[in-house]
């Protein structure tokens, strides 16, 4: 079990994030298979999908006309991620109103320590009602939320009773959760890591617990320290509300494959445009420009530019895509996606650093803390 200082972690995940926007702000979709990026048609993916829709096999990263094959009454709904983005502010505003040691993940879901929190509530279970409560009543929109000593058991209770649900792993609970938790519900068990596990019999927390950390270590290299830990319990990684974000980008599944220069230029500069939207708003000027390209046999090849001096500027990064986008030009061959990404960041944005607080605690304490 777990020795480092007992914090109380949140772990909030929005539900069907941007297909439930789309319910609240179109009726007629409510109670409806929704389906929201791409079409029934088009070589898109599906960003998210309502819970309507999940019963069919449909997931978010599926290609769109596989969901309709899936689904065929399904609706479905382009993106807006400029709505998007404002509902997801408004949410990291009531975070920010319970403590200052927020570390968002993504627009939909956050961690949260409220071992201290400005509301002065000593139990994080009472805590996560209440933002739940205040998501609800700003929102319209239904929030998920894990409770427990550490990240990593935080973040797996708050899927654990989806939709709407509020899940609590006390420190006394956590050893039973995890001897019952799926294998490729762990941290860092992907799909071919999954295949793995199970092709040595480890199919659930249980099974892994018989491992020992040096066998573990030689399977899966590093990443055999955080399965051995995260097994018994332990995850010492503290909320860091300066998450610093490495890179920035967007890209796009063309509708038709294209492979002419000037048919790709003007994708390319509203992707460009997409990100440079982002970046200047927080003030953060760039020194690498990457392109990425993805070909009609699926082969996929990316050409970096790193300037001299950082910039925001839109033609001078322009520019410098234009030259690796005349070189894929040249090539003849037909293209299925654009991506456009930054790096390197310099400004506002680079300075972020630093750790969150610890917190110790007494074995008496503890019985407060959920």
């Amino acid at each position: 079990m777990d020795t480092s200082p007992i914090r109380k972690i949140i772990h909030i995940d929005m539900d069907a994030f941007y297909a439930s926007i789309e319910q609240r702000d179109r009726p007629e979709l409510r109670g409806k298979p929704v389906v929201v990026g791409g079409s029934p048609h088009s070589r898109g993916v599906v960003a998210t999908c309502s819970y309507e829709a999940r019963p069919f096999g449909i997931h978010s990263a599926m290609a769109s006309h596989e969901a309709y094959k899936r689904c065929p009454q399904a609706v479905f709904v382009r993106g807006n991620m400029q709505k998007y983005r404002e509902v997801s502010k408004g949410i990291m505003d009531i975070f920010y109103e319970i403590t200052d040691l927020v570390e968002p993940l993504s627009l939909d879901e956050a961690y949260l320590d409220v071992t201290e929190n400005k509301l002065g509530y000593p139990s994080a279970t009472y805590v996560a009602r209440e933002i739940k409560k205040r998501i609800k009543e700003k929102t319209g929109l239904n929030a998920s939320a894990g409770v427990s000593y550490n990240k990593f058991l935080a973040k797996i209770a708050s899927d654990y009773d989806k939709p709407d649900g509020l899940t609590v792993v006390t420190p006394e609970k956590a050893p039973a959760f995890i001897r019952e938790l799926p294998i490729g519900d762990f941290r860092g068990v992907g799909k071919s890591t999954k295949e793995k596990f199970l092709e040595m019999g480890v199919h659930t927390g249980s099974d892994l617990l018989s491992w020992s950390e040096e066998d573990l270590v030689r399977i899966f290299h590093k990443r055999g320290h955080t399965f051995y830990n995260n097994s018994r319990g332990i995850d010492e990684r503290e909320v860091n509300p300066y998450r610093e974000r490495k890179s920035m980008g967007r890209e796009t599944t063309l509708p038709h494959n294209i492979s002419e220069y000037e048919d790709m230029l003007p994708i390319v500069k509203d992707l460009l445009q997409q990100v440079l939207s982002r970046l200047q708003a927080d003030r953060i000027r760039v020194k690498c420009v990457v392109l990425k390209v993805k070909f009609y046999d699926f082969k996929q090849i990316t050409r970096r530019t790193t300037l001299d001096d950082p910039t925001d500027d839109q033609e001078v990064l322009l520019a410098a895509l234009g030259e690796q986008l005349e070189h894929i030009a040249s090539l003849g061959r037909e293209v299925r996606l654009l991506g456009v990404t930054t790096s390197d960041f310099h400004g506002a944005g680079d300075a972020a650093g630093g750790r969150g607080k610890v917190y110790k605690t007494t074995r008496y304490e503890q019985l407060r803390l959920f």
